[in-house]
Parts: C-alpha cells; structure tokens; sequence
C-alpha cells in the first residue's frame, strides 16, 4: 500500500511538473502594449519563405508580414513548421494565422477566412538542366513526376495526369522535388513558377521547358470566423503597401531573375556550420531532458511492472503497450496538432517535443528497468525478506545495484535512439540538428552536402557518447 501511494504521488507530482512548465511559457497572445500573433510559415518555400546564412527568416512572406506588422502596429511571431504542419497547426489553434504561399481555393475557403490576393501565382514543369528528351507534356507518358503537397503545381499535374499518361510522387518540401528528380525518380516536377525560377537561379541543376500556367492567388489565412481583427489590419497594411511602394520593393528583392554564381560546396559547409553547431546543441538538449523525465516514467512504471499488485502491473502494461505501439511521429503530431485542437488550447512545440519523446523513451525505460529486476534471482528477495528486511530495503540495497549492471547497456542503446529520434521532431517545426539541415538545404539546394555533414556530426556525437558510456558501464561492472 505504501508503494502504491508513493507511486501515485511520483505520478501527481509529474502531471503537475507539466502542467507548471507550460505555465510558465510566456503566451503570445497575452495583451501588451503592442499585440503579438504567431504565424505559422514553411521556411523551405524560396523566394517567399527560407533561412538565410545568418539564420534569419527571410523572404517575400515574410518581409511582407513583417512589413504589415509594422504598418499596422501589431507584432508577430514566426514559427517555421512546413506547409501541412502550418495548417494543422492553425487549426489546432497553435498559431494565429498561415502565410506560406498558399493558394486561394474554394475547398479550403470552407475551413479558413483568407485575406485579398497578395500574389498571382502559376504552375509550371521543371526538368533537369541536362534533359534533352522532355519537351512537353506529351514526352511524360508512362513516366513519374514529382509535386508537393497541397500548391497549385499539384493540382495543375493532377488535372492534367490522365490526358498525358503520367504518375505523381507527392512529397512536403520543395527541394525533396528537386532532389527526387536528380535521383532519376521522376523526370520533372510541376511548382508553382516563382519557386522553380528561384531554385533555377541558385543553380540547382534544374531548368523549365513550358510556359506558366495560369492559376491562383496567393493569400494570409486564418480560421474560419477566428481572428478577424488580424485578418483586417493584414488587408489594410498590404493596401497600404502597394499604394507607397513598399510591396513592389520586397516582390523586385526576392524576384531579380538575374543567376546567383552557385556556393562551392565548401562555402556551403562554412556558412552553414554555425546553424549546424546550434542545431546540434538543440538535439542533445532536447535529448538529456527527454531522458531525464524518460527515466523517471520508467522508474514508476517498471516498479509497477515488477509489484505484486495486478492493477498495477495492468496499468504499467497498457503504458508499455500504447507507447512503444504507436509510432513516434504519430505520437508527436497527437500530442502538438490533435490535443490542442480537441481541448482549446495552445502548446508550445518544444513541449510537445519533450513530452513525445520521454512518453516513447519512457515506455522502453520501463521494460529496461522491468527485465534488469526480473533478470535477478529470486531467491536473493526470497532469502532477504526471510531474514526481515523490508521489500523496499531489500530492493534498494540487493536487488537493484545488481540489476543496474544489467540495465546499462540498454539504457545506453536507448541514449543513442533517442538522440537520433530528436530528428522526428522536425515535422511539427522543431529547431535542432536535421531542421538546421532542411533550411540550409532550401537555401543552397545542395543536399548531399548538407546532408553528408549532418551524418558525420551526428556519427561523431553518437560515438563520444558511447565511449563515455562504455567507460561508464566499465565502471559500474567492476564496483
């Protein structure tokens, strides 16, 4: 009975721990002397949204926001989250408002309140520079291209796939297109223009062969009949804009057509280090505290596990079984997108991160901790309790500094996993090491690079750690 209080007190106390950490996380929406809003924006949208080599938020979206924010006399936030990431995001009610270069359509009319146009866009077909065989719509018969989730290049391919002949590939960032298209998965890609003239001009070995579509309009959005004040001083400050030239100034910044001489791929290294070292900092950040509350979730649950009372062993078994079975961006999109939305409120997204990961970990700390005690004889607790030492005595004192032993080279592979999960996270906007990668890759479009770099650094930090945690399992094995 004892136990049981101790473990239900160990459970309260972290609900609350929670709780009074989301507490203390300064709201945006809090009143002050100029209002804050947070948008929700995909940084992996050049020219209108990307991180340039100081790290900043730059782009025709963003300049934009920003531009009207002041005009308005408001302030905003912005999260850089991915373009489905930043939908759902605004309608769980994490963020105020979206602008990512997102298409006015009817369908989506129904689920948001979009501000006036703020740029015509169009689609047009990309191929790679060397491509001599594609030439119009008719020479992708019986091939694949690639579109990304949700812009007018996907709808225009969708429209137009069974008269040509052709499958798509939908994939969530633009330069996943590009890439897959050097890979030789499809031949070209379909995006809306401004985006491929861009990429073109970085020199991402890409070049177009048809003329633009006609298509939509790009717009803010925010939810239906929600923040409308906000959605008035948007339409307001870019009426403003256009009339004092201001807009015309940010489209011509990001819009030159003239080529920009491609980064040596050593350039590309320099200038991305510093994002890649702090994105590095965040993931073992991110990990030692996700760790940290993975532990003691283990701890409660796997002394459940191991209890004589069969409710509690009930209990510690569906936790194990919820959390190890569902699948780690499933958990983490739950926690950040579904729970908000389901109970009306707003979490930050290294909450969520946190919370996702040490409920994953966590579930494993638990059989970790559960087989180290059970791998004990039990005739050690047998023959201690027979000579009157009490249950908890005698698991503190013999069972447990023997189980340890046994314990450490699996929480050591769990270190490692979760350090390596800390990556997943990168789906709901989190900064750390891969969402350092995405941006620079938007940027320079040169992903082998800055994809080779981030496995090095990832490799050599996973390495030291488990040196360290050798010598320390050394150690504990010859106490």
């Amino acid at each position: 009975m004892r136990i049981q209080k101790k473990i239900t007190g160990f459970m309260v106390l972290l609900l609350f721990f929670f709780s009074f950490v989301g507490s203390l996380v300064p709201s945006a929406h809090a009143s002050d002397a100029k209002k804050t809003y947070v948008i929700g924006t995909d940084t992996t949208f050049a020219p209108f949204e990307f991180q340039d080599v100081n790290g900043d938020f730059v782009g025709i979206d963003i300049d934009l926001m920003k531009a009207i924010a002041k005009d308005q006399g408001f302030e905003v936030t912005i999260k850089s989250l991915g373009f489905n990431a930043a939908l759902q995001a605004l309608q769980s009610g994490n963020v105020d408002g979206v602008i990512a270069g997102m298409s006015i359509t009817d369908e989506r009319k129904q689920t948001f309140d979009f501000s006036d146009p703020y740029f015509d866009a169009g689609p047009t077909m990309g191929i790679k520079a060397d491509n001599n065989t594609i030439k119009s719509y008719e020479d992708l018969r019986g091939k694949r291209v690639a579109v990304k989730t949700g812009t007018e290049g996907a709808t225009f391919a969708a429209s137009i796939k069974d008269k040509y002949g052709f499958t798509i590939a939908t994939f969530d960032d633009s330069t996943q297109l590009v890439d897959d298209v050097k890979a030789g998965g499809s031949v070209a890609y379909f995006e809306d223009y401004p985006v491929l003239a861009y990429g073109v001009a970085q020199g991402n070995g890409m070049k177009t062969v048809t003329d633009k579509e006609a298509g939509g309009s790009y717009g803010f959005a925010v939810n239906k009949g929600k923040n409308q004040e906000l959605l008035q001083m948007f339409n307001k400050g870019l009426a403003n804009l256009k009339a004092n030239g201001e807009y015309q100034k940010i489209r011509d910044k990001y819009l030159d057509e003239t080529a920009s001489a491609p980064k040596t791929k050593w350039e590309v290294i320099t200038s991305s280090m510093p994002a890649f070292l702090k994105g590095m900092g965040w993931t073992l950040y991110y990990t030692i505290v996700s760790l940290f509350f993975a532990f003691i979730i283990g701890l409660i649950f796997g002394s459940m596990k191991v209890s004589h009372n069969k409710f509690l062993r009930g209990i510690a078994t569906v936790f194990v079984d919820i959390f190890r079975g569902i699948p780690l961006l499933l958990l983490v999109s739950f926690v950040y997108f579904a729970i908000p939305q389901a109970f009306g409120f707003t979490m930050q997204v290294w909450l969520a991160s946190i919370i996702a990961l040490s409920l994953n970990a966590g579930a494993y700390v638990t059989e970790i901790i559960r087989g180290g005690i059970q791998s004990i004889d039990k005739g050690q607790m047998e023959a201690a309790r027979s000579l009157g030492v009490p249950y908890g005595t005698a698991m503190r004192k013999i069972i447990l500094p023997q189980a340890i032993k046994v314990m450490v080279p699996s929480f050591i592979n769990q270190m490692v996993i979760t350090l390596k999960d800390t990556s997943i996270m990168s789906v709901i906007g989190l900064v750390e090491l891969m969402q350092s990668g995405k941006l620079v890759v938007a940027r320079t479009y040169d992903t082998f690079t800055v994809y080779l770099v981030l496995a090095i650094m990832y490799l050599i930090v996973i390495t030291i750690l488990t040196k360290i945690a050798d010598r320390l399992e050394r150690r504990v094995s010859r106490g």
